[in-house]
Parts: structure tokens; C-alpha cells; sequence
């Protein structure tokens, strides 16, 4: 049986043993759920800089690029809440705890990103969503590599690849600064 890789990855021929448990499982494991979990806490931050952008920022790229954040990552949510909740788990609250996760912006930076606006918020958001960014891929990749539920991989590739396009698009506004 031939499998296809990850996407980058080339594909490989699995022997009859390994084809009986290379089809993803239905089944979510505990890392599935946990980075679902998580990833609410996560993308509902994002959504946090990013309704901040049509008051503050200067750019009109960069207003344009937190509405196109907003308008992926609600409905992410929806989807992640849904999910949980189909699978009997516990939802995050709003502003869960998020200490140790990665690329989430302190108290502390999201103050400074309010207090921000003009080219000041500019620089602020970019930096910050570049990092928030960073963080997510790493979550998705975790996932990938230790998780269990197809629909749970095929979202964390989404993200992945979604992220990677617009931390690109944001360095190259950072540069235009």
C-alpha cells in the first residue's frame, strides 16, 4: 500500500502491518483535546489584537490583515467549541489561563498594544502576531506528531499552513515599516 506524506513530506509504501494502523483514527486522544482546547485560548487572543486594528493601526494592509485573521479564526472557534463539546470536553472560559503556551502575549503586551496607535500599534501587532503565530504552528505541530483524530490533523494543517502564509505577509510589512 503506498501512503502519501505530510504535506512536504514524500510519500512511502507501507507493509501490510503498518497499513492496518496507518488509516487515522476516529478517536481523539488526550493531546487532541488538549490542543483544542488550547488553540480556543489561543485564536481567541489573536481575536483579541485583531479587533483592536481598525481603530488603531495606521496601515490599511495591516487593518485589512486583522480583519482576515478575525474572519478565519472565529469560525475556528466555533468549530474547536463544537468539537469539545461533541466529544463530552470542557470548554475554555473567555481568558483561561494561558501561562506556558506558546507565543500567547502577556498582560502586559496586550496593554501596551491598547495603549498603542499609529505606527506604534503597527509594530506592536506585527511583532506580537508574528510571535502569537509562531506559537500556534508549534501547537499544530505537536498535534501532528502525537495526536490521534483525523479532523483534529487536518485542522492543525490548516492552521499550520494559514500562519505560515501570513507571518510571511506581516515580515514583509514589518520590513515596509
Amino acid at each position: 500500500m503506498i501512503a502519501p506524506g505530510r504535506p512536504g513530506e514524500p510519500a512511502r509504501t507501507l507493509s501490510p502491518g503498518e497499513a492496518v494502523t496507518a488509516v487515522p483514527s476516529p478517536t481523539a486522544n488526550a493531546v487532541d483535546v488538549s490542543f483544542m482546547q488550547n488553540m480556543i485560548i489561543h485564536h481567541r487572543q489573536a481575536l483579541d489584537m485583531a479587533i483592536l486594528a481598525p481603530t488603531r493601526a495606521k496601515s490599511e494592509k495591516l487593518k485589512g490583515l486583522a480583519s482576515r485573521i478575525k474572519d478565519a479564526q472565529g469560525p475556528e472557534i466555533q468549530y474547536m467549541t463544537t468539537w469539545l463539546q461533541e466529544q463530552g470536553q470542557k470548554v475554555p472560559e473567555h481568558h483561561a489561563a494561558h501561562e506556558g503556551m506558546p507565543g500567547m502575549a502577556t498582560p502586559e503586551q496586550m496593554e501596551a498594544l491598547k495603549a498603542a496607535s499609529g505606527v506604534e500599534f503597527d509594530r506592536l501587532f506585527l511583532t506580537m502576531m508574528i510571535a502569537h503565530h509562531h506559537g500556534a504552528i508549534t501547537m499544530a505541530t505537536k498535534v501532528l506528531g502525537e495526536g490521534a483524530h483525523q479532523r483534529i490533523s487536518e485542522l492543525a494543517s490548516d492552521i499550520g499552513v494559514e500562519q505560515t502564509a501570513e507571518i510571511r505577509r506581516m515580515q514583509e510589512m514589518q520590513a515596509a515599516l
